[in-house]
């Protein structure tokens, strides 16, 4: 047995980069995208090659396995291990050299695709394969799953792209493959020259043939190609530390023809048709993995064809002549670049969106890219919808429709021993039916644990026994990647799934989506790291704190494993009191990026509270949860009291300012946000007494920090919404059966009841969301603070008011966490129901009403919790009409709500703000609106851009004011 200590000493002595042996790094990388788990020893992430020597040194010497791993985005589980696991993500992620003259490119194997194809954009040049995660997925990966993507019909599979590389073997040898036998180990050629007759008939003539060891690239007519060859190995062959790449020239316009076919037969029928007329992509997808289908013509099923061109006339020309070629229902031609981006986005999601069946039970890989002849494509996927009829299971194809290659996610049961049963049963005889059709096992994710069992089935048990014999050559010691292509691990054995506990974990949200599963929440991440992403565009969010840290465990992905582990209970063994899943979820903003933006759902901000909420059970919490948590009550002391103006000079005096931020877990670069001297609630009482004449009536919710810090924002829109027809009004202040007007038969609210005990009631007289106690954990609290908010608000819910809400989190808190947290009380989803927000609210109940016209640019940034939760097009169609041009950035702000104020996040925070909101204000026109309807985006722009931001209300109020409206 290996002795721990002594290997991380050993290894920290021999390599210059990070060796961590510790429970968060092992538990991040137990698993990749794949059903497979293994719990690795440690985790090296080497500085160069000969770090990667030295690494490969130490395990030899101590007999421990070694994993390569690149992004992790593996599904078939070649990127999980038992021993060392080799990170090329954090150092060797450079690009070497880029040659435009000779259309090349010299890359380290960390390096993400999407910055290789960055910086050869600019020369019109490109990488060929483009997988549907070229936004985190690696070339070291991808050479060696051999991968593919979308274009593969135009540009081919990465072995097609791949001149030379350097590799070290596990014993150390340094050799650099390529055509001619160049850096072949001693013995493969003999090997070869042995087996030519078997190499020349025994491999299927498959454009998309992954399965295997690529051993037929060494023979004399394919220029006996060793870096070809090692192309979908595994890392099984030697660890690579250098590539040189084949760049292709990209056309200069592109033009996307989308063809809809009553189903995904129709559409798999039609594609090797389109082959003659060289498309870029011909890629395949049925309505049951489209969210909502409004973008697309109409049909069942759909074919995303590119074709290219030197100008957007000559590409849509060569698109229209498809279109007239294929037999559809309906068609759609698209060379707006933007537009392709949002209908690629459709297709590329569905790596997530397959992981999910309609009705949301779930889904799995393990059969995702099986390839077939093009030209069988049709029958293949009648059979196999046969084969998934006669097991009693469901998927649904999509992928590469001109390549042959499909992907298919399949609700297997995977949680019990028949269901496990049937997933082996129902491999085999699908690998049977692969073979029949002429294909291969894998035609894109590689074999891993999942498929290589059944090579024999492809190949026969001599070609599979050469196989052990090429690994034998390269690897004798079987030290690199065991388990993976040769001499396999059962592709029912080590299941992720089955560490995970039997029963239902005792917690305090609902998860609907998950029937109450805590467990099935957190086996909703399946690996394809879209988190992981170091750019968005668009009104994206997530990962804010991954692309400011660049750490695994700072991403979505990340701390899904460590809760992951945390339920497995063997590398994180002390449950919800782990300091490793408490580290991990302390940079999280819990901005819920990850709700919209992961193609699985996964709610890190809800997991967050809920770990907070077990995790301080009975302990004592950080300063910064009594400090910020409880936000409201402080709040509404310092109202009550009228001491805003005492403790806003207070707060200006720098030592007192400095020992109150110490005392209260804030950060010390933050400013304390003064204190409105009057509360939103107590100007509207001395404005007005009531609420008659006609028009819709609304409800205004005061939420905390529109009354006690930015009332403006409540004064503006109250301004606004009479502007627009409508009766405004605030939610009753006394509970039903009180006494106060805002009872039974009383008035739907005024925030003006009384009674003589109003100083000891009002703490419980005024609605609040629960946000900030969400936010930090103390669910406990939350939940009596939302159920007295009920109460009070009966007489609403009694009516059909909305609720108009102007901050997007206590929005996004009323409409999704309140129902999930009081699951059991019906009036919480009748609450959530009645959540508009500002813009919603004049949509919907002052439709003919004009704004003023502003008539101005405008910039900013869209909430994060607008944008993940509430949507946003009400107010883009609002800004439009008002004359606010232009589009706000995505993104997070940074200080989301308390995180930007805790001790020890101002850096991230500000990292944050300055990935897309301070360089969008910056790069504005000088006449620009800043928007920003948010109190944390506002402060943001304040503390760290120096530019003051305003909610939307407040810049359509400005312009009524300025035209005497």
């Amino acid at each position: 047995m290996t002795d721990q200590r002594e290997l991380a000493a050993a290894l920290r002595g021999a390599v210059r980069g990070e060796v961590d042996l510790g429970v968060t790094a092992r538990a991040l990388t137990t698993m990749d995208a794949s059903n497979y788990r293994r719990i690795p020893l440690g985790v090296v992430a080497p500085r160069d090659a000969d770090d990667v020597a030295a690494a490969l040194a130490v395990c030899r010497e101590h007999g421990v396995p070694v994993v390569p791993r690149g992004g992790g985005t593996s599904i078939a589980g070649q990127a999980t291990g038992t021993g060392i696991v080799l990170d090329f993500t954090r150092h060797m992620n450079r690009l070497l050299s880029l040659d435009p003259e000779a259309g090349t490119a010299v890359v380290q194997p960390g390096l993400v695709l999407d910055r290789l194809q960055e910086a050869a954009a600019p020369h019109g040049l490109r990488f060929g394969p483009d997988p549907s995660t070229h936004g985190r997925c690696t070339l070291g990966g991808m050479i060696g799953n051999n991968s593919c993507g979308s274009h593969s019909v135009a540009w081919g599979t990465t072995a097609d792209n791949v001149r030379t590389l350097s590799v070290i073997t596990a014993r150390g040898e340094r050799l650099r493959p390529g055509p001619g036998w160049a850096g072949a180990p001693t013995g493969l050629s003999a090997l070869v020259e042995g087996e030519l007759s078997r190499l020349r008939t025994g491999f299927p003539d498959l454009r998309r043939r992954i399965s295997g060891y690529a051993v037929d690239a060494l023979l004399p007519e394919n220029r006996a190609d060793v870096a070809r060859s090692l192309c979908g190995s595994e890392g099984t062959l030697a660890v690579l530390t250098e590539a040189e790449l084949t760049l292709v020239r990209a056309p200069r316009a592109r033009a996307l023809a989308v063809l809809a076919y009553a189903d995904e037969s129709g559409a798999a029928q039609a594609a090797s048709g389109l082959l003659p007329y060289r498309p870029l992509t011909v890629e395949g997808m049925a309505a049951d993995l489209v969210p909502s289908a409004a973008d697309l013509p109409r049909g069942g099923a759909w074919l995303f064809v590119e074709a290219g061109g030197d100008t957007e006339a000559e590409a849509r020309a060569a698109a229209e002549a498809i279109v007239r070629a294929a037999d559809v229902v309906d068609a759609l031609v698209v060379t707006d670049p933007a537009r392709q981006r949002t209908l690629w986005r459709i297709r590329e999601d569905a790596s997530g969106t397959a992981t999910r069946m309609a009705d949301g039970s779930e889904a799995w890989p393990g059969w995702e890219d099986c390839a077939v002849p093009p030209a069988r494509l049709g029958d293949y996927l009648r059979d196999f919808r046969a084969l998934l009829a006669e097991h009693g299971l469901r998927g649904t194809p999509y992928g590469h429709f001109g390549d042959g290659c499909i992907h298919v996610r399949i609700d297997f049961d995977l949680l019990t021993e028949p269901g496990v049963a049937r997933f082996r049963r129902f491999s085999e005889e699908l690998a049977d039916l692969v073979v029949a059709h002429g294909g291969s096992l894998s035609g894109e994710h590689g074999d891993g644990q999942a498929r290589a069992e059944l090579l024999p089935r492809m190949y026969g048990a001599e070609t599979v026994a050469l196989f052990e014999r090429v690994k034998g050559v390269w690897d004798p010691d079987g030290l690199l990647n065991p388990g993976m292509l040769v001499r396999p691990a059962p592709l029912d054995a080590d299941l992720r799934f089955t560490a995970l506990p039997r029963e239902p974990v005792d917690v305090a949200f609902g998860y609907p989506a998950d029937a109450g599963d805590f467990s099935a929440a957190v086996r909703r991440c399946v690996g394809v790291a879209k988190c992981r992403t170091t750019s968005v565009s668009g009104s994206a969010v997530m990962c804010p704190s991954f692309r400011a840290t660049g750490e695994e465990e700072h991403s979505t992905r990340g701390r899904a494993r460590l809760l992951h582990e945390m339920l497995a209970g063997e590398v994180v063994t002390d449950g919800w009191r782990s300091t490793e899943v408490r580290d991990a979820l302390d940079l999280c903003l819990s901005c819920k990026g990850c709700r919209s933006d992961c193609p699985v759902g996964v709610d890190m901000a809800t997991y967050k509270a809920e770990f907070l909420h077990h995790h301080y059970a009975g302990r004592r919490r950080p300063a910064a949860h009594y400090a910020m948590g409880r936000l409201p009550v402080w709040l509404s002391w310092a109202a009550r009291t009228r001491t805003a103006g005492v403790a806003n000079a207070l707060a200006s005096l720098g030592p007192l300012a400095r020992l109150a931020k110490r005392v209260g877990g804030i950060a010390r670069e933050r400013e304390i946000p003064p204190l409105a001297t009057e509360p939103f609630s107590r100007w509207w009482r001395r404005r007005r007494t009531s609420a008659e004449g006609g028009g819709p009536l609304v409800v205004l919710w005061p939420d905390t920090f529109t009354e006690h810090l930015s009332p403006s924002v409540g004064r503006a829109a109250v301004r606004v919404l009479e502007a627009a027809g409508m009766r405004v009004v605030l939610p009753p202040t006394l509970r039903p059966g009180s006494g106060g007007r805002g009872g039974p038969g009383g008035r739907v609210g005024d925030a003006r009841s009384r009674s003589p005990f109003s100083l000891l009631t009002a703490r419980r007289g005024r609605v609040c969301c629960g946000l900030t106690y969400i936010s930090t954990g103390q669910l406990d609290r939350a939940r009596a603070v939302l159920g007295r908010t009920l109460d009070l608000l009966e007489p609403v819910l009694a009516t059909d008011a909305p609720l108009v809400v102007l901050e997007p989190s206590c929005a996004a808190a009323l409409r999704t966490d309140a129902p999930e947290l009081l699951h059991d009380d019906p009036r919480a989803a009748r609450l959530a129901s009645r959540v508009l927000t500002f813009a919603e609210a004049l949509e919907r109940h002052a439709p003919d009403w004009t704004p003023p016209a502003v008539n101005r640019p405008v910039t900013g940034q869209t909430h994060c919790h607008q944008h993940a939760v509430l949507g946003d097009g009400p107010d883009r169609r609002l800004r439009e009409t008002a004359g606010l041009t232009g589009e706000l950035a995505g993104g997070c702000c940074g200080l989301a709500g308390n995180f930007g104020f805790e001790k020890g996040h101002y850096d991230v925070s500000r990292t944050c703000a300055e990935e897309q909101l301070l360089p969008s204000v910056r790069e504005a026109p000088q006449d620009a609106v800043v928007q920003a309807d948010g109190f944390s985006c506002r402060t943001q722009l304040e503390q760290v851009g120096g530019v003051r931001g305003r909610h939307l209300a407040e810049i359509l109020a400005e312009a009524l004011e300025e035209k005497g409206r």
